[in-house]
C-alpha cells in the first residue's frame, strides 16, 4: 500500500480488520520493523484522539515521531500553480512538500473541510497538494470528505462486538450547535458498504450526504422507524451539503437517549457534546462503546502504517 487517503486503500476489508486485531493482541510484535524510520504528523486542525494514536501506533513499529502544527508553527501555504505570491501566503505547497519528504519517510495530514466552498473541499486541496509534490507515501488522518482512521477503528469495533452474522448498524444524525463537515460520517458509510450488514442511515430532511457516497443505501428520515431492532447506533452530526455547511433548526429532537437507544450498542467518534448529540445516560451506560472506539484508533493506525512500511 503506497497511500492510505481512503478506506478503500485497504482492499479487502475484512483481512485488514483480521490483521489489526491480531496487531492488538501482539502490538510489538513488529518492533523493528520502523527501525530508522521517521513519520512527521502535519496538523491544520486540532487533535486528540488521531494524535495520540498514530504516534501510539508508529512508536509500537519502532518509529521515531516529528510533529507540527501547521495552523500556528508553519508558514500559510499556497495550493494554487501559477499564482503571483504577494498577499499574506509565504510559501508554496510545491516546495513544501518536497522539503517535508527530505526529512522522514511518511508524512499523515490531517486538513479539515472549510464548509464555504464545496467544490474546493472536495478537491481536497490541502491533502491532494502533498499527494502530487511530496515523493514518499501519505497517511490521510481526516481530510474535508474523508476520515479513513477513523473508519477502520470503527470496522474494528464493530467486528469485536458482533454477536450475529448480519447486525443491524444504524447511522443516526444528531443535532450540533455548529456546523461539522462530512468525513466521518462519509467514511463510515463507504465502510459499511463493504459490510455484510443490514445498514440504514437515519436523518432529518435537508440533512443527506452526498448521494454519490450513499448511493445503494437505505436512508430513513423516520428516527425511530428507522431504530427498531438496531444492533448498534452511530450516531454523529453533519451540516448540510445540498445547502453547503449550513445548519437549520430540522432535528432538535434527535439527540440519542436511552429510550430511543434500545438494546442496541452506541458508537460515536468523539468529541461529543453531552446532553446535546447524546444524553449522559448513554454516553455512561455500559451499552457505550465509544473509550473502546478510541483505543482501537491506536491499531487502526498501526495497520495502516506497517503496511506502507512492509513495502518502503
Amino acid at each position: 500500500m503506497k497511500n492510505y487517503l481512503s478506506i478503500n486503500d485497504l482492499g479487502n476489508l475484512q483481512e485488514a480488520v483480521k490483521e489489526a486485531l491480531d496487531l492488538k493482541r501482539h502490538p510489538y510484535h513488529f518492533k523493528t520493523l520502523g527501525n530508522q524510520k521517521t513519520i512527521c504528523l502535519l496538523f491544520f486542525n486540532n487533535s486528540l484522539r488521531t494524535r495520540l494514536s498514530t504516534q501510539k501506533a508508529a512508536m509500537n513499529l519502532g518509529m521515531d515521531v516529528m510533529v507540527m502544527n501547521f495552523g500556528s508553527e508553519g508558514w500559510q501555504l499556497e495550493f494554487e500553480d501559477g499564482t503571483i505570491m504577494d498577499q499574506g501566503k509565504s510559501e508554496h505547497i510545491k516546495e513544501a512538500a518536497q522539503v517535508v519528504s527530505q526529512f522522514c519517510d511518511i508524512v499523515a495530514i490531517r486538513a479539515f473541510a472549510s464548509l464555504i466552498d464545496k467544490e474546493r473541499d472536495e478537491a481536497e486541496v490541502v491533502l491532494n497538494g502533498f499527494v502530487k509534490y511530496a515523493n514518499i507515501p501519505i497517511v490521510n488522518m481526516e481530510s474535508s470528505v474523508a476520515h479513513p482512521l477513523q473508519a477502520l477503528a470503527d470496522a474494528i469495533t464493530l467486528e469485536e462486538n458482533s454477536v450475529n452474522d448480519n447486525p443491524k448498524v444504524v447511522l443516526s444524525w444528531a443535532p450540533h450547535p455548529k456546523a461539522l463537515p462530512h468525513a466521518v460520517a462519509n467514511s463510515f458509510v463507504e465502510m459499511m458498504k463493504l459490510q455484510d450488514v443490514e445498514f440504514v442511515i437515519t436523518h432529518p430532511k435537508g440533512y443527506d450526504l452526498d448521494p454519490e457516497i450513499t448511493k445503494g443505501c437505505k436512508i430513513v428520515h423516520n428516527q425511530e422507524m428507522a431504530l427498531e431492532n438496531a444492533n448498534f447506533v452511530y450516531v454523529k452530526n453533519w451540516s448540510s451539503y445540498v445547502d453547503y455547511g449550513n445548519v437549520s433548526t430540522q432535528g432538535t429532537n434527535w439527540m440519542m437517549t436511552k429510550e430511543k437507544l434500545g438494546d442496541a450498542k452506541f458508537m460515536h467518534c468523539l468529541p461529543v457534546r453531552r446532553n446535546v448529540v447524546v444524553e449522559d445516560a448513554v454516553l455512561d451506560g455500559k451499552q457505550s462503546l465509544v473509550i473502546e472506539q478510541a483505543n482501537n484508533r491506536i491499531f487502526a493506525a498501526q495497520l495502516v502504517l506497517k503496511r506502507i512500511l512492509e513495502h518502503l
